[in-house]
């Protein structure tokens, strides 16, 4: 089951019950300074609002115009940590935090996180790099995004080692062939290529991540018929891949674009809609 909230997701993550999620990963916003489309929504508690949220409670949506911004914050640690602290709130005691960012704030946020988790439940900082696009001649090319991991409980969090996708041994003659074989797991750096644009899989989302690398966290770090969430959904890849592997899922977004995508992507399958009808969402 999936559940598509539209709107900010500050009060949509206070509403939920503490200790109610398994698995959240999150792909906020880079801080890229690149001019992006959208619409700017605010959204009040009104008994009387246009649209209802989690669990029935109504809110009143002020809708802005269509224009361009800069995704650039002055701060971006103030917009997201009411976010995060919620995100913890919300987690079971043996859940797990992925936070997806790139190495232009990850430094930042990692401070952000060790304040809110604490730094005993740092667990991993995965990176996932990826070799396509444009060489710079000025300096090493950036092709690499960081995936910082933190568990609530860091005595206690779920890892199903046996879930682990294996990879190719890179020198496959010295380890022998029943190693070879079976393949290696994989470490803090997980290569993988980013969506083609030419590829079945691509929605059109400009920020889509790729499913090889949601289904490794699903299926590692949580448990079938778990409840998992995405409160920056985008494309809802990981809702695509927490609803393939057997778990359920929340997702949030604010952009009109990203309900539009996630309307067409999961047509005709089991996902409840909370806010107005998509085909009304400006």
């Amino acid at each position: 089951m999936l559940d598509i909230f539209f709107g900010d997701n500050l009060p949509f993550l206070r509403d939920m019950a503490g200790s109610s999620v398994n698995l959240i990963y999150i792909d906020p916003p880079f801080n890229t300074g690149k001019t992006q489309q959208r619409t700017s929504l605010s959204t009040v508690r009104d008994e009387k609002g246009d649209r209802v949220g989690f669990k029935g409670l109504r809110y009143k949506t002020i809708r802005r115009e269509t224009r361009g911004y800069h995704d650039s914050f002055e701060d971006l640690p103030a917009f997201l940590r009411p976010r995060l602290e919620e995100a913890r709130r919300i987690l079971t005691d043996d859940g797990s935090l992925f936070f997806h960012i790139d190495y232009r704030e990850s430094h930042y946020c990692k401070i952000m996180l060790d304040e809110i988790f604490g730094r005993r439940s740092f667990i991993n900082e995965i990176i996932w790099a990826y070799d396509y696009g444009a060489r710079s001649k000025r300096r090493w090319s950036a092709k690499h995004d960081n995936i910082l991991w933190y568990a609530k409980n860091p005595e206690s969090y779920v890892f199903n080692y046996e879930s682990i996708d294996r990879i190719p041994y890179m020198a496959p003659e010295l380890v022998g062939p029943e190693k070879a074989a079976r393949g290696k797991t994989p470490t803090d750096v997980w290569w993988h290529t980013i969506v083609s644009p030419n590829g079945k899989e691509k929605t059109g989302y400009a920020t889509q991540k790729p499913l090889g690398i949601l289904r490794r966290i699903v299926k590692v770090h949580s448990r079938p018929g778990d409840m998992l969430c995405d409160f920056f959904a985008g494309s809802g890849s990981f809702g695509a891949a927490a609803r393939e592997l057997g778990r359920n899922c929340i997702l949030m977004d604010e952009n009109p674009e990203a309900l539009r995508v996630m309307e067409r992507r999961f047509a005709g399958a089991d996902v409840r809609w909370h806010g107005w009808p998509v085909s009304e969402i400006a």
